[in-house]
Protein backbone atom coordinates (compact mmCIF):
# COMPACT_ATOMS: atom_id res chain seq x y z
CA UNK A 1 0.00 0.00 0.00
CA UNK A 2 2.91 2.49 0.16
CA UNK A 3 2.42 5.27 -2.40
CA UNK A 4 5.64 6.25 -4.19
CA UNK A 5 6.72 9.85 -3.77
CA UNK A 6 6.06 11.06 -7.30
CA UNK A 7 5.34 14.75 -6.84
CA UNK A 8 7.74 17.48 -5.87
CA UNK A 9 7.57 18.32 -2.17
CA UNK A 10 6.85 21.87 -1.06
CA UNK A 11 9.75 24.21 -0.42
CA UNK A 12 10.31 24.81 3.29
CA UNK A 13 12.58 26.68 5.66
CA UNK A 14 13.52 25.10 8.98
CA UNK A 15 14.51 26.92 12.14
CA UNK A 16 15.51 25.55 15.54
CA UNK A 17 13.41 26.94 18.39
CA UNK A 18 14.84 24.83 21.23
CA UNK A 19 17.90 22.59 21.40
CA UNK A 20 19.69 20.62 24.09
CA UNK A 21 16.68 18.40 24.84
CA UNK A 22 16.56 14.67 25.62
CA UNK A 23 13.78 12.75 23.81
CA UNK A 24 11.09 15.48 23.71
CA UNK A 25 7.99 13.38 23.09
CA UNK A 26 5.48 16.10 22.27
CA UNK A 27 5.10 19.88 22.07
CA UNK A 28 2.08 22.18 22.34
CA UNK A 29 1.68 25.92 21.82
CA UNK A 30 -0.35 28.04 24.24
CA UNK A 31 -2.42 31.04 23.09
CA UNK A 32 0.26 33.43 24.38
CA UNK A 33 2.87 31.80 22.14
CA UNK A 34 4.58 29.79 24.89
CA UNK A 35 5.72 26.30 23.88
CA UNK A 36 5.48 23.41 26.34
CA UNK A 37 7.35 20.17 25.79
CA UNK A 38 8.28 17.23 27.97
CA UNK A 39 11.36 15.04 27.99
CA UNK A 40 10.51 11.35 28.18
CA UNK A 41 12.81 10.82 31.16
CA UNK A 42 10.85 13.31 33.25
CA UNK A 43 11.06 17.09 32.75
CA UNK A 44 8.65 19.74 31.50
CA UNK A 45 10.37 22.46 29.46
CA UNK A 46 8.95 25.84 28.47
CA UNK A 47 10.00 28.19 25.66
CA UNK A 48 8.62 31.65 26.27
CA UNK A 49 7.62 33.98 23.43
CA UNK A 50 10.87 35.93 23.91
CA UNK A 51 12.85 32.73 23.27
CA UNK A 52 13.85 32.07 26.90
CA UNK A 53 13.89 28.35 27.73
CA UNK A 54 13.25 27.20 31.32
CA UNK A 55 12.19 24.09 33.22
CA UNK A 56 8.63 23.96 34.54
CA UNK A 57 8.44 22.78 38.15
CA UNK A 58 6.15 19.76 38.55
CA UNK A 59 5.84 16.72 40.77
CA UNK A 60 6.97 13.81 38.60
CA UNK A 61 8.18 11.68 41.50
CA UNK A 62 5.93 8.74 40.54
CA UNK A 63 6.88 8.78 36.85
CA UNK A 64 7.61 5.36 35.36
CA UNK A 65 10.31 6.11 32.81
CA UNK A 66 11.67 2.87 31.36
CA UNK A 67 12.40 2.08 27.71
CA UNK A 68 9.66 3.56 25.53
CA UNK A 69 7.60 4.66 28.53
CA UNK A 70 7.88 7.95 30.41
CA UNK A 71 6.51 11.45 29.94
CA UNK A 72 4.76 11.17 26.58
CA UNK A 73 1.82 12.94 24.92
CA UNK A 74 0.67 16.45 25.84
CA UNK A 75 -2.46 18.45 25.06
CA UNK A 76 -3.93 21.77 26.09
CA UNK A 77 -7.48 22.07 27.36
CA UNK A 78 -9.84 23.48 24.74
CA UNK A 79 -10.42 26.34 27.21
CA UNK A 80 -6.77 26.75 28.23
CA UNK A 81 -6.87 30.55 28.12
CA UNK A 82 -9.41 30.45 30.96
CA UNK A 83 -8.66 27.30 32.94
CA UNK A 84 -4.85 27.01 32.39
CA UNK A 85 -5.26 23.21 32.15
CA UNK A 86 -3.08 20.84 30.19
CA UNK A 87 -2.94 17.06 30.01
CA UNK A 88 -0.05 14.63 29.99
CA UNK A 89 0.05 10.94 29.20
CA UNK A 90 2.75 9.25 31.25
CA UNK A 91 3.96 6.08 32.87
CA UNK A 92 3.16 5.69 36.56
CA UNK A 93 4.99 3.68 39.24
CA UNK A 94 3.48 1.61 42.05
CA UNK A 95 1.16 0.47 40.64
CA UNK A 96 2.79 0.37 37.24
CA UNK A 97 0.46 1.60 34.51
CA UNK A 98 0.01 4.47 32.06
CA UNK A 99 -2.20 7.41 33.00
CA UNK A 100 -3.54 10.67 31.63
CA UNK A 101 -3.13 13.44 34.19
CA UNK A 102 -4.62 16.94 34.29
CA UNK A 103 -2.42 19.83 35.39
CA UNK A 104 -2.81 23.56 35.82
CA UNK A 105 0.02 26.00 35.19
CA UNK A 106 0.47 29.44 36.69
CA UNK A 107 0.33 32.53 34.44
CA UNK A 108 4.12 32.97 34.63
CA UNK A 109 4.81 29.41 33.46
CA UNK A 110 6.91 28.51 36.48
CA UNK A 111 4.94 25.72 38.20
CA UNK A 112 2.55 22.99 37.10
CA UNK A 113 0.18 21.60 39.72
CA UNK A 114 -1.36 18.16 39.35
CA UNK A 115 -5.15 18.42 39.53
CA UNK A 116 -6.50 14.91 38.91
CA UNK A 117 -6.02 11.61 37.16
CA UNK A 118 -8.27 11.56 34.09
CA UNK A 119 -7.78 7.87 33.32
CA UNK A 120 -5.53 5.15 34.72
CA UNK A 121 -5.01 1.45 34.15
CA UNK A 122 -3.58 1.56 30.65
CA UNK A 123 -1.17 -1.39 30.65
CA UNK A 124 2.60 -1.04 30.63
CA UNK A 125 5.26 -3.67 30.02
CA UNK A 126 8.07 -4.30 32.48
CA UNK A 127 10.56 -2.96 29.93
CA UNK A 128 8.33 -0.06 28.95
CA UNK A 129 7.49 -1.42 25.49
CA UNK A 130 4.40 -0.27 23.57
CA UNK A 131 3.01 2.35 25.94
CA UNK A 132 1.48 4.66 23.30
CA UNK A 133 0.53 7.38 24.19
CA UNK A 134 -0.88 10.36 22.28
CA UNK A 135 -3.63 12.78 23.37
CA UNK A 136 -5.86 14.67 20.93
CA UNK A 137 -7.87 17.47 22.51
CA UNK A 138 -10.99 17.76 20.39
CA UNK A 139 -12.66 21.18 19.90
CA UNK A 140 -15.78 19.79 21.59
CA UNK A 141 -13.78 19.52 24.84
CA UNK A 142 -13.39 15.74 24.82
CA UNK A 143 -10.10 13.84 24.68
CA UNK A 144 -8.98 11.04 22.37
CA UNK A 145 -6.11 8.91 23.67
CA UNK A 146 -4.06 6.45 21.61
CA UNK A 147 -2.65 3.58 23.66
CA UNK A 148 -0.15 0.76 23.22
CA UNK A 149 -0.73 -2.94 23.74
CA UNK A 150 2.18 -3.42 26.21
CA UNK A 151 3.43 -6.28 24.00
CA UNK A 152 0.85 -8.66 25.47
CA UNK A 153 -0.87 -11.04 23.05
CA UNK A 154 -4.52 -10.73 24.06
CA UNK A 155 -4.62 -7.02 24.84
CA UNK A 156 -5.50 -5.47 21.43
CA UNK A 157 -8.75 -7.48 21.15
CA UNK A 158 -9.63 -7.48 24.86
CA UNK A 159 -12.48 -5.06 25.51
CA UNK A 160 -11.72 -5.23 29.23
CA UNK A 161 -8.26 -3.74 28.63
CA UNK A 162 -7.47 -0.13 27.73
CA UNK A 163 -4.34 -1.19 25.83
CA UNK A 164 -4.13 -1.34 22.04
CA UNK A 165 -7.06 1.04 21.76
CA UNK A 166 -8.13 4.57 21.00
CA UNK A 167 -10.07 5.94 23.97
CA UNK A 168 -12.61 8.78 23.93
CA UNK A 169 -13.10 10.53 27.25
CA UNK A 170 -14.53 13.60 28.87
CA UNK A 171 -12.00 15.68 30.82
CA UNK A 172 -13.33 14.16 34.06
CA UNK A 173 -12.51 10.67 32.78
CA UNK A 174 -16.05 9.52 32.02
CA UNK A 175 -16.78 7.96 28.61
CA UNK A 176 -17.57 10.60 26.00
CA UNK A 177 -20.82 10.80 24.09
CA UNK A 178 -20.72 8.77 20.90
CA UNK A 179 -18.69 5.84 22.19
CA UNK A 180 -20.03 2.48 20.93
CA UNK A 181 -20.49 1.30 24.53
CA UNK A 182 -21.77 4.25 26.59
CA UNK A 183 -20.20 2.75 29.70
CA UNK A 184 -16.71 2.33 28.23
CA UNK A 185 -14.04 4.82 27.17
CA UNK A 186 -13.03 2.53 24.26
CA UNK A 187 -13.66 4.15 20.87
CA UNK A 188 -11.68 1.77 18.61
CA UNK A 189 -9.68 -1.42 19.16
CA UNK A 190 -7.32 -3.86 17.47
CA UNK A 191 -4.28 -1.56 17.52
CA UNK A 192 -0.64 -2.31 18.26
CA UNK A 193 0.83 1.00 19.40
CA UNK A 194 -1.01 4.23 18.56
CA UNK A 195 1.35 7.19 18.91
CA UNK A 196 -0.24 9.79 16.64
CA UNK A 197 -3.75 11.26 16.29
CA UNK A 198 -4.96 14.02 13.98
CA UNK A 199 -8.28 15.76 13.29
CA UNK A 200 -9.08 16.76 9.69
CA UNK A 201 -10.54 20.24 9.58
CA UNK A 202 -13.88 20.54 7.83
CA UNK A 203 -14.73 16.84 7.88
CA UNK A 204 -14.39 15.87 11.53
CA UNK A 205 -12.46 12.75 10.52
CA UNK A 206 -9.94 11.49 13.05
CA UNK A 207 -6.88 9.56 11.94
CA UNK A 208 -4.44 7.47 13.94
CA UNK A 209 -0.93 6.33 13.11
CA UNK A 210 0.65 3.33 14.78
CA UNK A 211 3.93 1.50 14.75
CA UNK A 212 4.00 -1.75 12.77
CA UNK A 213 5.77 -5.03 13.47
CA UNK A 214 8.42 -5.83 10.86
CA UNK A 215 6.09 -4.41 8.25
CA UNK A 216 3.18 -2.05 7.85
CA UNK A 217 3.21 0.99 10.01
CA UNK A 218 -0.37 2.14 9.50
CA UNK A 219 -2.49 5.25 9.14
CA UNK A 220 -6.11 4.44 10.00
CA UNK A 221 -9.33 6.40 9.65
CA UNK A 222 -11.07 5.90 12.97
CA UNK A 223 -14.68 4.78 13.22
CA UNK A 224 -16.57 4.36 16.50
CA UNK A 225 -16.42 0.70 17.38
CA UNK A 226 -13.98 -0.02 14.57
CA UNK A 227 -11.67 -3.00 14.92
CA UNK A 228 -8.35 -2.52 13.08
CA UNK A 229 -7.41 -6.14 13.08
CA UNK A 230 -4.25 -6.64 15.14
CA UNK A 231 -4.43 -9.98 16.98
CA UNK A 232 -1.00 -11.32 18.02
CA UNK A 233 -2.33 -14.27 20.05
CA UNK A 234 -2.11 -17.00 17.41
CA UNK A 235 -0.19 -19.16 19.86
CA UNK A 236 -1.45 -19.16 23.46
CA UNK A 237 0.74 -17.10 25.77
CA UNK A 238 3.06 -15.88 22.99
CA UNK A 239 3.16 -12.37 21.57
CA UNK A 240 3.31 -13.34 17.90
CA UNK A 241 4.47 -10.39 15.82
CA UNK A 242 4.51 -12.41 12.61
CA UNK A 243 0.75 -11.88 12.26
CA UNK A 244 -0.52 -9.17 9.88
CA UNK A 245 -1.11 -5.73 11.31
CA UNK A 246 -4.63 -6.00 9.88
CA UNK A 247 -5.87 -9.59 9.91
CA UNK A 248 -9.35 -9.94 8.34
CA UNK A 249 -9.18 -13.74 8.52
CA UNK A 250 -8.80 -13.95 12.29
CA UNK A 251 -10.63 -10.66 12.93
CA UNK A 252 -13.74 -10.66 10.72
CA UNK A 253 -14.69 -7.15 9.66
CA UNK A 254 -11.23 -5.70 10.39
CA UNK A 255 -10.87 -2.25 8.86
CA UNK A 256 -8.00 -1.85 6.42
CA UNK A 257 -5.45 0.94 6.63
CA UNK A 258 -5.62 4.18 4.64
CA UNK A 259 -1.84 3.93 4.21
CA UNK A 260 0.83 1.51 5.30
CA UNK A 261 4.59 1.59 5.07
CA UNK A 262 5.07 -1.88 3.63
CA UNK A 263 8.24 -3.74 4.56
CA UNK A 264 10.34 -2.87 6.41
CA UNK A 265 8.67 -0.52 8.84
CA UNK A 266 9.95 3.03 9.23
CA UNK A 267 8.60 3.74 12.77
CA UNK A 268 5.80 6.32 12.57
CA UNK A 269 5.11 8.17 15.84
CA UNK A 270 3.56 11.47 14.68
CA UNK A 271 0.59 12.64 12.60
CA UNK A 272 -0.78 16.06 11.64
CA UNK A 273 -2.59 17.93 8.89
CA UNK A 274 -0.97 20.99 7.30
CA UNK A 275 -3.02 23.79 5.80
CA UNK A 276 -2.46 27.20 4.27
CA UNK A 277 -1.74 28.75 0.88
CA UNK A 278 2.02 28.52 1.43
CA UNK A 279 1.75 24.72 1.22
CA UNK A 280 0.43 25.09 -2.33
CA UNK A 281 -1.05 21.82 -3.67
CA UNK A 282 -0.05 20.10 -0.43
CA UNK A 283 -2.40 22.20 1.70
CA UNK A 284 -4.65 19.76 3.51
CA UNK A 285 -2.13 16.94 3.31
CA UNK A 286 -1.59 14.51 6.15
CA UNK A 287 1.99 14.43 7.44
CA UNK A 288 3.55 11.37 9.05
CA UNK A 289 6.87 11.51 10.92
CA UNK A 290 9.42 8.71 10.81
CA UNK A 291 12.08 7.72 13.29
CA UNK A 292 13.90 4.97 11.41
CA UNK A 293 13.65 6.60 7.97
CA UNK A 294 14.41 10.06 9.43
CA UNK A 295 11.97 12.02 7.30
CA UNK A 296 8.49 13.49 7.01
CA UNK A 297 6.02 11.89 4.59
CA UNK A 298 3.25 14.00 3.05
CA UNK A 299 0.13 12.08 2.07
CA UNK A 300 -2.53 13.63 -0.13
CA UNK A 301 -5.79 11.87 0.68
CA UNK A 302 -8.66 10.97 -1.60
CA UNK A 303 -11.90 12.91 -1.30
CA UNK A 304 -13.46 10.24 0.89
CA UNK A 305 -10.34 10.15 3.09
CA UNK A 306 -9.88 6.39 2.72
CA UNK A 307 -6.89 6.21 0.40
CA UNK A 308 -3.77 8.12 -0.62
CA UNK A 309 -3.51 9.64 -4.10
CA UNK A 310 -0.07 11.25 -3.89
CA UNK A 311 2.91 11.51 -1.55
CA UNK A 312 6.17 13.37 -1.07
CA UNK A 313 8.95 13.53 1.51
CA UNK A 314 10.62 16.33 3.48
CA UNK A 315 13.70 16.65 5.73
CA UNK A 316 15.07 13.26 4.72
CA UNK A 317 18.29 12.36 6.57
CA UNK A 318 18.67 15.95 7.77
CA UNK A 319 17.75 16.00 11.46
CA UNK A 320 17.77 12.32 12.38
CA UNK A 321 14.80 10.60 13.99
CA UNK A 322 11.62 12.69 13.94
CA UNK A 323 8.77 12.27 16.41
CA UNK A 324 5.94 14.70 17.17
CA UNK A 325 4.11 17.01 14.75
CA UNK A 326 2.20 20.09 15.91
CA UNK A 327 0.58 22.42 13.35
CA UNK A 328 0.56 26.12 14.21
CA UNK A 329 -2.12 28.70 13.31
CA UNK A 330 0.19 30.38 10.78
CA UNK A 331 0.50 27.17 8.77
CA UNK A 332 3.96 26.19 9.98
CA UNK A 333 4.68 22.88 11.69
CA UNK A 334 6.52 22.08 14.91
CA UNK A 335 8.60 18.89 14.79
CA UNK A 336 10.54 17.29 17.64
CA UNK A 337 13.62 15.16 17.04
CA UNK A 338 14.14 11.86 18.87
CA UNK A 339 17.87 11.21 18.79
CA UNK A 340 18.59 11.39 22.52
CA UNK A 341 21.53 13.70 21.96
CA UNK A 342 20.90 17.44 21.68
CA UNK A 343 17.31 16.95 20.53
CA UNK A 344 15.44 19.93 19.11
CA UNK A 345 12.11 21.52 18.51
CA UNK A 346 12.09 22.54 14.86
CA UNK A 347 9.70 24.90 13.09
CA UNK A 348 9.07 23.92 9.48
CA UNK A 349 7.85 26.92 7.48
CA UNK A 350 6.40 26.46 3.97
CA UNK A 351 7.74 29.02 1.49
Amino acid sequence: MPVPAVSAPPSVTVETLVDGLDHPWDVVRAPDGTLLTGERGGRFVVRRPDGQVTSLEADLSDLYAVGETGLMGLALSDDFATDRTFYSCQGHRDPDDVRVLAWTVDPDWTTATRVRTVVSGMPVAAGGRHAGCRILAHPDGSLYVGTGDSARPTVPQDRASLGGKVLHLNPDGTPAVGNPDPGSPIYALGHRNVQGLALQSGTGRIYAVEQGTRRDDEVNLLEPGGNYGYRPDREPGRYDESVPMTDPDRVPGAIGAVWSSGSPTIATPGLAFVTGDAWGPWSGALVVSSQQAARLILLKLSEDGRSVVDSATLLEDTYGRLRSLTPLPDGSLLVTTDNGDDDRILRVIPN
